[in-house]
């Protein structure tokens, strides 16, 4: 579920931010709560890997459709991960993965992590045929 909640913006003479652009922002992303804040003034501090937004889809098409329109750093894909335009770091899982993970068979999991070691955007049908051992 995704759901746009209340929206302040910087009124007149707010400087050094612009009228009309966004002090603070409220939204729901998969039912959980969430804040943004932006400012012009100066900070010193930035989005890192230490904090990242995890996306379970079931479909490949899912995960096509979250990287297509979240991945913006070709370089930082790797294993199910992506950044954005803001350099936010998102993870694009498939939930089939983490049943395969969860196996009691070594092998499987062995395999199924070689697999999703080599990828970029995840892809379900290798993850099945590295679980399957085909």
């Amino acid at each position: 579920m995704q759901k746009v909640g209340d929206i302040l913006r910087y009124g007149k003479g707010e400087d050094p931010d612009k009228e009309g652009t966004i002090k603070h922002a409220a939204f729901t992303l998969e039912g959980r709560e969430f804040a943004a804040m932006d400012s012009a003034r100066v900070h010193n501090f930035t989005f890192n890997e230490a904090i990242s937004f995890m996306v379970h889809c079931d479909t490949q098409e899912e995960i096509d459709y979250y990287w297509g329109k979240l991945s913006a750093v070709p370089a930082a894909e790797q294993c199910g991960w992506l950044k954005d335009n803001y350099g936010l770091s998102w993870q694009i899982v498939p939930t089939v993965m983490d049943e395969m993970l969860q196996d009691k068979d070594r092998k499987k999991i062995a395999r199924v992590t070689d697999a999703f070691l080599k990828m970029k955007k995840f892809d379900i049908e290798t993850l099945k045929r590295a679980y399957e051992g085909k």
